[in-house]
């Protein structure tokens, strides 16, 4: 009888103990505190350095595209992916303009003609060189002056909007030109960039126009 008690209070002291053994100690509550509380500070700091790097890109390839300085502008096109032209809201695989980015900078000086898609309303095809299209098309407005976003839409019509679906896991920043009051604000026009981080640097991968079609 004695042995089964002495036997019962060992195996009690041993439950006993190993739940202390697993029970966090003052010191290690706060060690796991004092790391949560660094991973956020840590994923807020990469947040704004992120916001800030893509600022800071969007803003440099809009005043590229300002100045005419198309060489500059292809610096930013994604290395290995190249970059992707659409006229409208709408981005079509098949059809939008794409260019490696040794093929931009091949064609870039030259007066060749590419066709770019087709103008809302005629379907008439929209041909020009690269250096017309980024000039008159991409650059329409002066979208220095625009309002920015990051990964929102500020401007919108009846063109099928279909960006997030085809880059889902890519940041886009939007700049976007306010319509006049003479117009009905119909004429307002929008400016995207889709990026792509490579090598520790953000990369353009498409350029997208957006504007109210019929």
């Amino acid at each position: 009888m004695k042995k089964m008690i002495t036997s019962l209070a060992v195996v009690t002291l041993m439950i006993a103990c190993k739940k202390e053994v697993h029970k966090p100690v003052p010191n290690e509550i706060d060690s796991m505190a004092q790391a949560k509380s660094e991973n956020a500070a840590n994923t807020v700091k990469n947040k704004a350095e992120k916001e800030s790097a893509l600022k800071k890109t969007n803003d440099e390839l809009l005043q590229a595209l300002k100045n005419k300085d198309y060489k500059t502008f292809a610096s930013y096109i994604h290395p290995e992916k190249g970059i992707r032209f659409s006229m409208y809201a709408f981005v079509d695989l098949k059809e939008d303009k794409h260019f490696s980015k040794a093929e931009f900078e091949q064609y870039l000086p030259t007066k060749t003609l590419f066709t770019w898609g087709a103008h809302d309303g005629s379907g008439d095809p929209y041909k020009a060189t690269i250096n017309d299209y980024l000039g008159k098309w991409v650059f329409s407005k002066d979208f220095t002056l625009s309002q920015y976003a990051l990964d929102t839409f500020l401007g919108g019509g009846n063109s099928l909007n279909n960006l997030k679906e085809i880059y889902p896991k890519h940041d886009f920043t939007e700049n976007y030109s306010k319509g006049t009051e003479k117009s009905g604000e119909m004429d307002w026009k929008t400016l995207r960039f889709v990026f792509e981080e490579f090598q520790g640097k953000y990369y353009l991968i498409a350029v997208v126009n957006d504007q109210w079609t019929i």
